[in-house]
């Protein structure tokens, strides 16, 4: 199936939907002209980011970037700067009082066809509120892009589905770059907890604390830490062989784990549980060899990757074979995957 065919179908089910990209120049923003193309005239789009996305080159490479290209009738959420670099007239309709190191954050209708700059806001709850004002002011789908060392805004608590564009610019090494998009993959999709007890237990634990424990009858410990990092002497102080499931709010680290199984065998028998995938900072060996230990790691929300972009070419003057590179990334996976190429904008 095409991927503009694919998109219209499969864009029904969802209001708002986030980009993610594994690092610089692999086809996120263009992935987002392709998107914004191919549902031209079929909804009301709202545009924001999360950083700063559409300018003519890179902040920190130079590099020229594909520019977002957006016609009469597309609302965004930007700062006040970004609309002074962008190429199309605007009518501001609301402020939002959200100030960024690019001005405040205004929510605006855009009346004539050109690039536009998109800078939104750095914090997940900012996020969700100003997709809230998008959708509230008429916005029937908001697409959320974003810079490429930031997830965050990937949360189920933001966005109900994810499109992650990866390629040549990870690295040099095709199959490092075949590896690394899978273990994010399985990183990001992981399954969610089913039993609604804990479900319940562990947002009580995560709306009081960063970290606590639950036992096999149900029985609650809050532990008074900052964070987990650093802190997995502490918390195995507190474990017993009557618990059963870690409770995490915040970062989970190679180095904790990597802690977390020297020191104590009690995690055989633990389940971690974390609000969603974005905090799980880990790569593929220490996720796999904590696995194959029996470790288990789950999340409160399941973020749901619905398809995967590609970039085999990097801007440094390399490329991958088209071909392999797609069908080794298709191996093994039920997510369907794309080579765009360039948008016409």
């Amino acid at each position: 199936m095409e991927f503009a065919n694919f998109i219209q179908e499969k864009i029904k089910e969802y209001k708002i939907i986030s980009i993610i990209g594994l690092a610089k120049n692999v086809s996120k923003t263009t992935t987002l002209n392709h998107i914004i193309q191919a549902l031209k005239g079929k909804y009301i789009l709202g545009l924001t980011s999360i950083g700063r996305d559409g300018e003519k080159y890179d902040a920190i490479t130079t590099l020229p970037k594909p520019r977002i290209f957006v016609e009469s009738g597309v609302l965004v959420a930007t700062a006040t700067h970004s609309i002074k670099n962008s190429e199309v007239k605007i009518e501001i309709i609301k402020t939002t009082g959200i100030n960024t190191p690019m001005g405040e954050i205004v929510i605006a209708r855009v009346i004539s066809n050109g690039y536009i700059e998109l800078a939104g806001p750095s914090i997940n709850s900012e996020l969700k509120f100003v997709c809230k004002e998008l959708l509230n002011l008429g916005s029937n789908l908001i697409l959320i892009d974003g810079a490429f060392d930031r997830r965050s805004y990937a949360s189920p608590l933001v966005s109900e589905a994810t499109i992650l564009s990866t390629g040549a610019s990870v690295s040099k090494k095709m199959q490092e770059v075949i590896d690394i998009t899978h273990h994010t993959m399985n990183l990001i999709s992981l399954e969610n907890e089913e039993n609604f007890q804990i479900i319940n237990l562990a947002e009580d634990i995560i709306s009081k604390a960063k970290v606590g424990i639950i036992n096999e009858d149900y029985s609650v410990k809050i532990l008074e830490l900052l964070t987990a990092l650093d802190s997995a002497d502490e918390i195995l102080n507190f474990m017993t062989n009557k618990s059963k499931i870690l409770v995490i709010n915040g970062a989970i680290t190679d180095k904790f784990l990597e802690e977390f199984m020297k020191k104590s065998d009690l995690y055989r028998n633990i389940k971690i549980l974390v609000p969603d995938a974005t905090k799980l900072f880990l790569n593929k060996t220490t996720f796999e060899k904590y696995s194959k230990k029996g470790g288990v790691i789950k999340v409160l929300n399941k973020i749901k990757i619905i398809v995967v972009t590609i970039n085999p070419t990097s801007p440094l003057g390399y490329k991958f074979d088209k071909s392999k590179f797609l069908n080794e990334l298709k191996r093994g996976v039920s997510i369907p995957i794309y080579d765009l190429g360039p948008s016409k904008y």
